[in-house]
């Protein structure tokens, strides 16, 4: 039987290579519903290439374009993010790809949880906001929560049945930024922030990588993917991004995955868990790479790294303000609002002014999400009129 797979986010770049994946193992996989926020033609185009029983475009006013490009066609057409977050609960799904950028994939992916689909977990904004949410709701569901992104899945690949792990150690390309001073980081620019060496991915996670803190969120969804104490979580940046993540074990062995930087290929590991099928593709030759580095990530430079260890320590509701805020000085730097480091600048003040809560229900993060995402726009604006 092809396993029937749901793709959240689509039309973004792990959504896009996901479908490489279907397309290349049309024996083992097959789409049954496609959702995207704003790009209509795109998942009109997608839809029509891959026939899925439905799509889901989450802003309503793009629903009469995205129906109408699709009338000839027996697809189910939906809008709206509260057909988004039930349209995982479909049965015959049986993998959710939750690949939406940010705090959006929560609801779907509690949703999909409750409804027992096997999640294939590209958004790290769901564990970062509310990780003790989702693994309680995983455990009572008993919901397998395969990760995507490639260095959580390099440690998931490394891990041992029965044998406890001392630390993860997650690498880190370092970005476009790794070795320019604090002076020179004050006036980068989003075309040079957008230019990463290694990876090709949407906007948002590259602007995250170019400041750190999509490590930093690594670092927090690391601690609930693998039960594993902050102070077990080591980051180190590895320039090649040859080396994807690594485990070291209690006897001082470590055992490490490496690959070509292709996002296809734990995306494909999760759709085919416990086995591993072919993919195509570049091979890693190690007659490329006679050297590979290693280097301690500067905090100083990098603010966001440390916040986000900051906020893990706190625990509560800190992680989910830190994500919040986050969002909202990424779209206000690709919008020219903000510098680069003014972006650390509004969530280290952010992360002091919103009410922490200790012990927070998915509606304190509802409520906290909001709340943050108003005092950090403020200062945003205050930022500006200076």
């Amino acid at each position: 039987m092809k396993r029937q797979i749901a793709i959240l986010g689509s039309t973004g770049s792990i959504g896009t290579q996901a479908l490489q994946v279907i397309k290349e193992h049309p024996d083992l996989y097959e789409v049954y519903a496609l959702t995207a926020n704003n790009q209509v033609d795109l998942l009109a185009r997608q839809a029509r290439e891959f026939q899925p029983e439905a799509v889901v475009i989450a802003n309503e006013d793009k629903y009469p374009a995205l129906k109408e490009a699709l009338s000839d066609l027996p697809v189910k057409v939906y809008a709206g993010k509260d057909a988004l977050a039930q349209i995982v609960e479909s049965h015959p799904i049986d993998i959710v790809l939750t690949a939406m950028v940010g705090y959006a994939g929560l609801l779907p992916t509690m949703n999909a949880i409750r409804a027992g689909k096997t999640i294939a977990l590209a958004n790290k904004e769901t564990m970062v906001v509310a990780g003790e949410i989702i693994n309680a709701l995983a455990q009572e569901y008993h919901t397998p929560i395969l990760p995507v992104d490639s260095e959580h899945s390099a440690i998931f690949q490394c891990l041992e049945v029965n044998n406890p792990v001392s630390k993860v150690i997650l690498t880190a390309s370092g970005g476009p930024f790794r070795t320019y001073t604090i002076d020179q980081l004050r006036t980068v620019t989003k075309a040079q922030a957008l230019h990463h060496p290694n990876w090709h991915m949407g906007a948002k996670i590259t602007i995250d990588s170019a400041s750190m803190m999509n490590k930093g969120f690594e670092v927090i969804e690391a601690k609930w993917l693998f039960g594993v104490r902050p102070e077990q979580i080591e980051v180190v940046v590895h320039p090649q991004s040859v080396i994807h993540s690594m485990v070291e074990f209690e006897d001082g062995a470590v055992k490490a995955q490496l690959g070509v930087p292709d996002m296809r290929l734990p995306i494909q590991y999760a759709f085919s868990y416990p086995k591993r099928v072919s993919l195509s593709g570049e091979r890693l030759d190690f007659a490329k790479y006679n050297t590979l580095t290693f280097e301690k990530p500067d905090t100083e430079r990098f603010r966001n790294l440390a916040l986000a260890y900051e906020a893990l320590h706190q625990g509560g509701n800190m992680p989910c303000i830190v994500n919040a805020a986050n969002e909202v000085v990424v779209a206000a730097f690709l919008e020219d609002k903000i510098s680069f480091l003014g972006m650390s600048e509004v969530i280290e003040k952010t992360m002091i002014r919103v009410p922490f809560i200790q012990c927070p229900r998915y509606e304190d993060y509802v409520a906290t999400d909001a709340e943050t995402r108003r005092i950090a726009a403020e200062l945003v604006i205050n930022k500006m009129t200076r």
